[in-house]
């Protein structure tokens, strides 16, 4: 007497390939969404690392314009202040923790297809 698996992969394989064909799904699903979150942390992370270069010029040009004038203007601390700030937004944003558990929905539907194999395995063993 076969195990239920075989005789449900003998009996109806467009039932099998149909669940393959789901779990090709979930995957390509499930590495977009773990993709687009890598991306969106990456492209944070170069805009900070050009905030931060960009604020230091800015801070570098409004001390030598301040020297230059010998006065202080609230211009020349606003404008690389802006930088600096967008700096740490992009930071903050690159090295936050990731709020997804990447590929969670797929661990949970194959620990259920192995509990159900498992159920259908004791079954066959009783009788």
């Amino acid at each position: 007497m076969l195990h239920p698996i075989f005789s449900t992969v003998l009996g109806h394989p467009d039932l099998v390939a149909e669940h393959l064909a789901n779990y090709a799904a979930l995957v390509r699903q499930e590495s977009a969404q773990a993709g687009r979150g890598l991306v969106a942390r990456i492209i944070a992370g170069v805009l900070a690392a050009a905030s931060v270069m960009l604020a230091l010029g800015l801070i570098g040009v409004a001390v030598l314009l301040g020297v230059l004038h010998g006065s202080f203007h609230w211009v020349l601390v606003a404008v690389p202040g802006a930088a600096v700030v967008i700096a740490a937004i992009c930071g903050w944003y690159a090295t936050r923790p990731s709020p997804s558990h990447g590929f969670e929905d797929l661990r949970s539907q194959l620990e259920a297809d192995l509990q159900a194999l498992r159920a259908a395995g004791a079954d066959h063993d009783a009788r």
